[in-house]
Formats: C-alpha cells, sequence, structure tokens
C-alpha cells in the first residue's frame, strides 16, 4: 500500500472496508503528477490495453479499444437507489438501497483480486470555489484513473485541499475481472453483469463490470448529473447536461448561453463553435456539464465542473468542429473505439477520404470496402480542456458566468423549427420538459426512435422527473422576483430534413447565424413571428450574409406545421401522464394553451 497523504477518518476507514472486501494485491494512492501518468500509460501499453500513437502526429496520446459489449452507458442497468421507490419515478430503474447493496457486495467480494486499487481523489469545478465538490473514487481500472486525470482535477492538491474532516462523495468501481494466480489477463477486463447504482440520500455511486465512459468515470454523468441534481434539489440550484459558451459580437457585447442537448446532438460542436460571420466569436466555457447558481445579483451564474472533453468521434473534423481538432492535435488525449493507422495515427468517418487500410476498433483489418464503419458510433476522445484554443478566460472563475440565455435542442426531422423562443420562464419550462430526439448510439439501444428527453437530462436525472420539473419553475423565484434577471430560453433544432432526406440547414459554424438572431432578440431588436408554439425567428430576421440557402429551405426550416405539431399532442399528453400527480400543473396548463391556440390558427 502505497503511503496515504492524509488523516481523513472518514476516507481511510472507508478505503480500508472496501479493500477487506474486494482485496485488491495492493492499493495506490493516486497524486495526478505527470510521472505517475507515464507509469501509468506505459503500464497500459504493456499489458495491450493502450497503444502508443505516433510522437510527431499525438505527442503522448493513446489509442484504446474496448471489449465489444463495453461501448456506451447502460441506461437499463443505472439505478437511483432512492430510500423510497417513489422518489426515484417512472423515467429511472430502482432497487431498494439495502436490497442494491447487499447483491453488489456480493460482486464486490473479491472482485479486485490480483489487480491495484487506485485511490483517486478529485474536485468537480475549481479547487477554489467557496465549497469545493469532492469526489474519491476507487477503482481497479488504470484505464480509468489516467481518464480521471483528464476529466477532473485529481490527486495530490486535492487530497490536501479535503484536510481531515472535508464532505466527499465515496465513488466505488470495479470492473469485475479478477485475476487468478497465474492466468493471464485480457487487454479490456470487464463483466457482463454490469450495475451502475446511486444513493442519492447517502451520495454515494457504486458501479460494476464496465470500464468505459459514463459507467465508469464516476465523476462525469454520476457525480456531476445525476448526484449533483439531488444536491442542487436540495439546495437551491441546477446541475444541467448543458454546454456553456461565452458569445461576443462584432461591438464586443458578451453574451452567455447555456445549451442542453441530448448526447452526440452536436453539444461539443456548438461549444466550440467557429462562427461564419465576421467578427462574432465564440468562446468555451464547457461542453457537457453546467452547474448553476443564482448570484447576489438575482442572476443564474454557471461553472463547468469538469476538466477535460469526452466527445464523439465520428463526425468530428475540420468541417464541423475544428477547433475539437486543434485541441486534440496538442496530444495528452486517449481514443477510444475509434480505428488506427498503419502510421501510428487516428481515424474515424467523417474525417475525410479513409486510408487504404486500418485496424479496426475490433482490432481487425479494415478497407474502404469494408461493410462496417471502422470506429464504434460512439467513439470517443478524451482530451484535456485546457488545450482548447478558444478557452474563454471566465472558464476558471470559481463564480462562473452570468447565463443570458438558455438553449434547448434535440435532432428532429420534422415539426420543430430552426429556433423558437418561449414567452416566459414557465413556457421555456414546458419547452425544456418536452424536448424530444431521435435516439443515436450514445446509449444502448435502437437508434433513430423519437423519445422525450427533458432538458436533455432524460438519462442522469437523480431523482422523480416530476419533481425535476418542479424545482426548475421553482428556480424563478432565486431571480427575486425580477423576471428580467432569468435567462431567456430558445428551443432549435439544426436537424429539420426536407422531403428528399436533406438536411435544410447547414448547421456547424452556419449556427452563429441563430446565436446572431439570439443575441439580437436578447438586445430586442431581431423580428419573430408569433405562433402556437412561441416566437419564431422570421425568414428575413436571420443573417444570411455570404449563405446559399434556397429561399424555400430557409422557409421550411423555419414553417410551423400546424398538422405536425397536432400530432405531437397526443405524444405530449402520454408523457406528461407518465407522471401522475407530481407533474406540475402549470405544465398541463401549458399543454392546455397549446392546444388551443393550434385550434384557433
Amino acid at each position: 500500500m502505497s503511503h496515504p497523504h492524509t488523516s481523513h477518518p472518514r476516507l481511510l476507514a472507508w478505503i480500508d472496508e472496501v479493500a477487506a472486501l474486494t482485496t485488491p494485491d495492493r492499493i495506490v494512492w493516486c497524486d495526478g503528477s505527470e510521472a505517475e501518468w507515464t507509469r501509468l500509460t506505459d503500464q497500459l501499453v504493456e499489458s495491450g490495453a493502450l497503444v502508443r500513437l505516433d510522437p510527431q502526429r499525438r505527442p503522448n496520446s493513446f489509442w484504446a479499444r474496448t471489449d465489444p459489449s463495453d461501448v456506451a452507458r447502460v441506461e437499463e442497468r443505472t439505478f437511483i437507489c432512492s430510500a423510497d421507490e417513489a422518489d426515484a419515478g417512472p423515467t429511472n430503474n430502482w432497487m431498494a438501497p439495502a436490497e442494491m447493496k447487499t447483491r453488489m457486495t456480493e460482486l464486490y467480494r473479491g472482485s479486485m483480486r490480483g489487480r491495484t486499487m487506485y485511490v483517486v481523489p478529485f474536485c468537480m469545478g475549481p479547487l477554489n470555489a467557496e465549497n469545493p465538490m469532492f469526489g474519491v473514487e476507487l477503482t481497479d481500472s488504470p484505464y480509468v484513473v489516467a481518464s480521471m486525470r483528464i476529466m477532473t482535477r485529481m490527486g495530490a492538491e486535492v487530497l490536501s485541499a479535503m484536510g481531515d474532516d472535508a464532505d466527499f462523495v465515496p465513488c466505488l468501481h470495479s470492473i469485475g475481472a479478477p485475476l487468478e494466480p497465474g492466468r493471464g489477463d485480457v487487454a479490456w477486463p470487464c463483466n457482463e453483469t454490469k450495475y451502475i447504482s446511486h444513493f442519492p440520500e447517502t451520495r454515494e455511486i457504486w458501479s460494476y463490470g464496465s470500464g468505459y465512459g459514463g459507467n465508469s468515470l464516476l465523476g462525469k454523468k454520476c457525480y456531476a448529473l445525476r448526484i449533483a441534481s439531488v444536491a442542487a434539489r436540495d439546495e437551491g440550484w441546477l446541475a444541467e447536461h448543458m454546454l456553456i459558451m461565452k458569445l461576443t459580437s462584432p461591438e464586443g457585447t458578451v453574451r452567455y448561453i447555456a445549451g442542453a442537448f441530448p448526447s452526440a446532438c452536436g453539444k461539443t460542436n456548438l461549444a466550440m463553435l467557429e462562427p461564419t460571420l465576421p467578427g462574432w466569436k465564440v468562446e468555451t466555457v464547457g461542453d457537457d456539464i453546467a452547474w448553476m447558481r443564482f448570484g447576489s445579483d438575482g442572476r443564474l451564474w454557471a461553472t463547468n465542473p469538469e476538466f477535460g472533453l469526452f466527445g464523439v468521434a465520428p463526425g468530428t473534423d475540420f468541417h464541423t468542429n475544428p477547433n475539437a481538432m486543434r485541441t486534440l492535435a496538442k496530444g495528452n488525449s486517449v481514443f477510444t473505439n475509434v480505428a488506427l493507422t498503419d502510421d501510428g495515427d487516428i481515424w474515424w468517418e467523417g474525417m475525410g477520404e479513409p486510408p487504404a487500410h486500418l485496424t479496426d476498433w475490433k482490432g481487425q483489418d479494415w478497407t474502404p470496402a469494408s461493410p462496417a464503419p471502422s470506429s464504434h458510433p460512439n467513439s470517443r476522445f478524451c482530451t484535456p480542456i485546457e488545450q482548447c484554443p478558444i478557452l474563454a478566460e471566465e472558464y476558471h472563475d470559481p463564480r462562473g458566468v452570468p447565463i443570458d440565455a438558455i438553449l434547448f435542442g434535440g435532432r428532429r426531422k420534422t415539426t420543430i423549427p430552426l429556433v423558437t423562443e418561449a414567452r416566459d420562464w414557465v413556457h421555456g419550462v414546458y419547452l425544456g420538459a418536452t424536448l424530444s430526439s431521435e435516439t443515436t448510439a450514445a446509449a444502448v439501444g435502437q437508434v433513430g426512435v423519437v423519445r422525450r428527453d427533458p432538458m436533455a437530462m432524460l438519462p442522469f436525472i437523480g431523482y422523480h422527473a416530476g419533481d425535476y420539473f418542479q424545482h426548475w419553475i421553482d428556480m424563478a423565484k432565486g431571480a427575486s422576483g425580477d423576471a428580467s434577471k432569468l435567462p431567456r430560453v430558445f428551443y432549435v433544432n439544426w436537424f429539420r430534413r426536407g422531403d428528399d432526406g436533406r438536411f435544410l440547414w447547414p448547421g456547424f459554424g452556419e449556427n452563429s447565424r441563430v446565436l446572431k438572431w439570439i443575441a439580437e432578440r436578447l438586445d430586442g431588436r431581431a423580428d419573430a413571428v408569433e405562433t402556437p408554439i412561441g416566437h419564431v425567428a422570421t425568414p428575413d430576421s436571420l443573417d444570411l450574409t455570404g449563405l446559399d440557402l434556397p429561399r424555400a429551405d430557409l422557409e421550411a426550416v423555419l414553417r410551423v406545421d400546424k398538422d405536425e405539431w397536432l400530432a405531437e399532442l397526443p405524444q405530449v399528453t402520454e408523457w406528461f401522464e407518465k407522471f401522475g400527480d407530481k407533474l406540475p400543473a402549470v405544465l398541463w396548463a401549458e399543454l392546455d394553451a397549446l392546444r388551443a391556440r393550434l385550434a384557433d390558427a
């Protein structure tokens, strides 16, 4: 056991308890140093779990392949173990805490045999925050340790800041693959049995069986959203699945925008946008998670609790997200389930012409004639956010940034126009509560099915979604009675298609034109048409300078089709009925008002 540089009694007792249960061969306290990173990555290369990439092209970067059964978040194995089943609500899987702990304790028994248990102290958000949010992950996966070093502020500095009595979220993770004496290991050990369990009352996370992504990097979705959303409900703030961007106009006016989009719907691309409109500038504060609290000025302030970017690789290139590519070019990254080139680089679908030969994400030969993609649809890059060339200086400010606008957006081929502004805060909550998107590969299951994904938080709300909607409505009280201090709410859809299946809007950098319209709405300058669903941009209110977009496409992408929306009403009604008495009455009232407006249209 490496020497612990702490005398934190609760932490030490917990580690002793877990070690007695899981029986690792040794315990290593992680310090987050460069030497530790080198030691870990060397070890992972030696074991076959990582391949070192060409140091000229990808300095200090690595390629990883997971087991084909361990490629995405397993929502059907993710549980909210609240004391009362009713508190988990209809959108979460539930098991009684005692039953889950009994079941998982037996799985953990001896699960780290033959392996090392790493102690990973980490902080979500800046260490110099007024109330730093600490966690400690115990894991038997060196891949997880390496990834947590990128994704969180991790190591000796955090342990020191915790002192002897700081509160922390205990995060227990095991891949569930004990090594028997004399038996060889595999490159990606994991277990077919998987549980990702959250205990909201005691603020604990237990994860077993998976070594990948949100299932194992427990600071990310598990802590920063599922557990943090419960803390936020109890303490009067919001923990949200949102990007945070700084938007500066040619005149120097700065606006801060948060945006909630389901996984693989372009959130990272928007957070790192390179505007096509001259003079406009976007800077990144965060690409995935926003913690928002009211400041003394009555405004909602947002911080990004993460330290890295964990982005979907396929479709990321110099056209869709040049700033992500520039970030990755600086190295210090882990690429998982993408393809490997013969000269030690990585490649994925969307990066231009494919090479004549690759090693695909399953470790097999791949050519352009191969029937399957070279990279898994949910393959990822994991890279330090401080390498982002457009990182806003405010990223480091523990106070965060004051949010002017919140965007909700999903992937819809029909119905939802390019951009709509909510009438007021409650209408904005309604738009978020009814957010819908076609499913993507970020979660296990069928792709392309329209599902409701409230505030893009469906898999991440740590308690009853009806109470979550009420919490959003109640947040208006934090503005000290001045509704003008609340962020304005907008609903966007970059993915509308024509009858011929074409995308009607070019997206990516051209989305800066929509951001300009939103900024002008905040200034009271841009025109909108009043529709049954809200204030929709008029065709002439969008700045299309230099963009060759047929007028018919522009009108189609902004169209509010009465029949499509009437067809949406029964789906929303069915969705709201899931929440029973917990659904805030004001959301039923919003639906009734929409129905009446459509009838009059």
